[in-house]
């Protein structure tokens, strides 16, 4: 769906009913420490941010959800390709598959920081093993989609294995492989600030962290804010962006 001003004014107008309502419940509650107002916490907010630590922990974060996401991707959406052209390979590894999806991702934190220590390859493999699963499993769909007449089409044509790339796989992966991103990235940035929150020294789940020990509900409420505007200018800057023209192909 295409972004036009309505639909920009709905969006708009639906956060503004949600701050609204944030406000009222506030008020109602009347205990500032248990429940601060939206105004409490843009003041928390804007302390942290004019201190440095919330851009210095929005950073390490980041950082962290960048390489998760790039390790996920990549490896899903190579064994999804495999998986998807070999039923038989995928037959013998379909078990694993299923085991991958439904292993709860605190067990593989846990894991990870266990055989690996606390360090930053254990978080970042840990959040990265938790979604590749899932990555896999999309774009398999979408192998075993591919159309075979253009499939056939591009060996009478001789294509070389690069041009059956960008102009065969590619066009046809790209809604599947943008689902598996868009998804793949809503849950990835979660699990981030679980990694932080159990064992690194920062980033935003560190924040909360130790915030959530001063029983600091303000502090808690302005890291989770911060990082989820960040994440929400990511979801509709560059996101769905990317998932309307890749599936623009098919309106065509």
């Amino acid at each position: 769906m295409p972004v036009t001003a309505g639909r920009v004014v709905v969006t708009l107008a639906s956060f503004a009913a949600m701050l609204a309502a944030w406000a009222v419940l506030a008020w109602l509650v009347g205990s500032p420490t248990r429940f601060p107002s939206p105004l409490a916490v843009a003041a928390e907010i804007r302390d942290e941010a004019v201190s440095g630590r919330l851009w210095s922990h929005m950073a390490a974060t980041l950082s962290r959800v960048a390489w998760a996401f790039g390790l996920a991707m990549a490896a899903g959406t190579a064994l999804g390709v495999v998986l998807g052209l070999s039923p038989r390979l995928d037959r013998w590894l379909d078990p694993a598959v299923v085991l991958a999806l439904n292993l709860p991702a605190l067990v593989v934190i846990v894991l990870a920081y266990l055989w690996l220590g606390l360090n930053e390859a254990a978080a970042i493999l840990a959040v990265a093993f938790n979604k590749t699963a899932l990555v896999l499993v999309t774009v398999r769909e979408g192998t075993r989609a591919l159309d075979p007449e253009v499939g056939a089409m591009a060996r009478v044509y001789r294509f070389s294995p690069l041009d059956q790339l960008r102009h065969v796989l590619a066009p046809q992966l790209a809604p599947y492989l943008s689902a598996a991103a868009r998804n793949g990235l809503a849950i990835i940035w979660k699990l981030v600030l679980v990694v932080e929150f159990l064992g690194r020294p920062d980033g935003i789940g560190f924040r909360i962290h130790m915030n959530f020990q001063l029983f600091d509900v303000a502090g808690v409420l302005a890291y989770a804010f911060a990082f989820i505007v960040v994440m929400l200018a990511i979801e509709y800057l560059a996101v769905q962006p990317v998932e309307l023209r890749a599936r623009r192909w098919r309106a065509a």
